[in-house]
């Protein structure tokens, strides 16, 4: 069996790090970062030209349609480059979704759109104290036509942008995932601020009336869609967390074989190269189980355990990555115009992204005795 990545697939990553490249220079992130949102508009446009952004969708939408793989490749690049732009929320949460569990009007309706950058569709799959979207707080009233959904969704990227914004919400006891127009009456958008720097919104819900056109699924195939979201979020983030670690860890490699003590590189110093030799375990661990979770994911395979330990390892890599980079630059790394403060944003807002690492063992736990028990029952 061949367990290497296609030349396609390394062909579009090659492509994708090549575009970021030419947009990723620190003047002009630090341009982008005074913009009053925080989105290189310029940036996604060339990716769409060169056919990136539609790497998980048909080309019966104007896709490249290569797969969820595929597009985790390129949220590793952004990751590696910093890049600010919505490609988690906007290619995966929301358009992969789309692409699976919509309509085939919806899909007609905005996959070419996204694929070919005139349309943006985000999601909002975070609450306050909740990132699960299989159980919303959301509410979802039954009227002719339609629904009237109330409630707050919370980090929402570029909501001020999207043509729509995928959301759940409960009907009762039935999950309903309904595309939500920001400019519908009842709904109120509120800027916030995050870690990684960059601008999202708070999406206030007050009984937005969404026909039934615009409601992607409901029942236990909403259930089944929110589920899937989740599971290809985390292991996205986890591909972006890869590039942010593998760029910090060159960083340090690059600043350490530079800086001198004592007449020598501070790299020959057996603490200095012992950390930094951690940091390249940790970050080839993180990639084999975020390709495992990836390729399970593409091949429409049972994905929760693997996405679980995918985001636990994303979780503790960040974590540790960010505090050995810092630690080996000393004052360095914290110079805002120096790169390492960036990643390091970052790698805290990727880390704290859809569960933390201790809440997610404590779920990965439960689901290994579940699945114990069940067959000890068998």
């Amino acid at each position: 069996m061949d367990f290497n990545v296609s030349e396609e697939i390394t062909s579009v990553q090659q492509l994708a790090a090549q575009i970021l490249g030419d947009f990723a220079a620190v003047d002009k992130l630090k341009a982008i970062e005074q913009q009053d949102e925080v989105f290189d508009g310029a940036l996604w446009q060339a990716l769409a030209e060169a056919g990136l952004l539609g790497l998980d969708i048909p080309d019966t939408q104007g896709g490249m349609d290569l797969g969820f793989f595929s597009l985790t490749t390129l949220c590793e690049e952004v990751g590696r480059s910093v890049a600010p732009i919505p490609v988690i929320p906007v290619l995966v949460a929301a358009a992969s979704t789309l692409r699976r569990f919509a309509s085939d009007s919806q899909k007609d309706q905005w996959l070419p759109g996204i694929a070919d950058g005139s349309r943006i569709v985000t999601a909002a799959l975070e609450e306050y104290n909740n990132d699960d979207p299989t159980l919303p707080g959301c509410i979802a009233e039954p009227v002719a036509g339609g629904y009237a959904i109330s409630g707050r969704k919370i980090c929402v990227n570029l909501a001020t942008r999207a043509a729509r914004i995928l959301v759940s919400a409960m009907n009762g006891d039935e999950l309903v995932v309904a595309l939500i127009d920001p400019e519908s009456a009842g709904v109120t958008v509120n800027r916030q601020e995050v870690t990684a720097g960059d601008t999202r919104y708070e999406l206030v819900m007050d009984k937005v009336q969404v026909p039934d056109a615009d409601i992607a699924a409901n029942g236990q195939w909403a259930v089944t869609a929110m589920r899937w979201a989740q599971q290809a979020n985390r292991v996205a983030l986890a591909a972006m967390a890869l590039g942010v670690c593998d760029k910090m860890m060159r960083i340090t490699g690059q600043y350490t074989s530079e800086r001198e003590q004592f007449d020598r590189a501070i790299a020959t110093f057996q603490a200095v190269s012992h950390r930094v030799a951690d940091c390249y375990i940790d970050i080839e661990c993180l990639r084999l189980v975020t390709q495992q979770a990836a390729s399970l994911i593409d091949q429409d395979r049972p994905a929760e355990d693997a996405s679980l330990i995918a985001k636990i390892w994303c979780g503790d890599v960040t974590h540790r990555v960010s505090q050995a980079s810092q630690h080996c630059h000393g004052g360095t790394g914290v110079d805002r115009d120096y790169p390492l403060f960036r990643y390091c944003q970052w790698a805290r807002q990727i880390e704290l992204s859809a569960g933390s690492s201790a809440r997610l063992t404590g779920e990965l736990g439960e689901s290994i005795c579940k699945e114990y028990l069940a067959s000890a029952v068998g």
